[in-house]
């Protein structure tokens, strides 16, 4: 990976976190996602962190705690926050100017939730021309009625192999 890259943390929320309603692995994923970022800022590539504001009756409530970052990923100076209300962050927020603006044309990607903001955001960067790289570790969600949180993710994952690349965290370098 090169200076052309950028790291995209998506909805690294404290609601997602919170001990009374985690996601799967929360913990694990706390760890996976900072080790990330602490290599992404390592290597001076661009960081976007990606906010989700929910309705009125979500934890995520935009000015709520539930809707601030994880204490673990306070942004510097110079790292972008982008507020987003729908699953794509392209859609609703500037992100795919951003990234023009700065060069960017890889894309390493992680966050929360595998189903939907992590896979529309995906699909969307590689509709959009950019060579994605997803953090197949790097990325979590809650148990549904039907599958395992776990499945889900693995569910995401093999959908998505086809389209971009899949790597462990651990594997991933950015400079």
């Amino acid at each position: 990976m090169n200076a052309s890259t950028a790291f995209i943390l998506i909805d690294a929320q404290v609601n997602m976190f919170d001990p009374a309603h985690p996601v799967s692995a929360g913990e694990e994923l706390l760890e996976t996602l900072s080790s990330l970022l602490a290599r992404a800022r390592s290597a001076h590539v661009p960081i976007v962190f990606v906010r989700n504001c929910g309705g009125p009756d979500d934890p995520d409530v935009a000015g709520t705690n539930g809707w601030q970052l994880h204490p673990r990923f306070e942004p510097l100076e110079g790292e972008l926050v982008l507020d987003k209300t729908t699953s794509d962050a392209f859609e609703s927020t500037t992100l795919g100017e951003e990234l023009e603006t700065r060069g960017v044309r890889h894309v390493v990607i992680a966050g929360l939730q595998s189903e939907y903001c992590v896979r529309a955001t995906t699909l969307q960067a590689h509709a959009r021309g950019l060579e994605v790289t997803l953090a197949s570790n790097g990325h979590s969600t809650y148990d549904s009625r039907e599958l395992t949180a776990r499945e889900i993710s693995a569910s995401v994952n093999a959908e998505l192999e086809a389209t971009v690349k899949l790597a462990g965290a651990e594997d991933i370098r950015f400079g």
